[in-house]
């Protein structure tokens, strides 16, 4: 049996909890996490395997990776809302 490897760029975001918040912009709905950036990172191999199992299953197209060419800008936002 032929193995194809593919490559993902993932996002790990500390959770508040603890932990790291795992997601892949290339693959949408995909989350994961794990308690430690080690874990975590075997956690997203893991869901990116059952990701792209659940398609070929499906018979739906392997997304490629999405290119992050920028860098995120992560600033807090206020808005005022009328008191209810």
């Amino acid at each position: 049996m032929a193995i194809k490897e593919y490559s993902y760029t993932v996002l790990f975001e500390p959770a508040e909890e603890g932990g790291y918040l795992v997601t892949c912009p290339a693959l949408p709905g995909l989350v994961t996490e794990g308690d430690t950036l080690e874990e975590a990172r075997e956690m997203a191999k893991d869901a990116i395997c059952a990701y792209i199992e659940s398609l070929r299953k499906d018979g739906l197209p392997i997304p490629p990776n999405k290119e992050i060419k920028l860098n995120p800008v992560k600033e807090e936002v206020r808005v005022p809302v009328e008191a209810a």
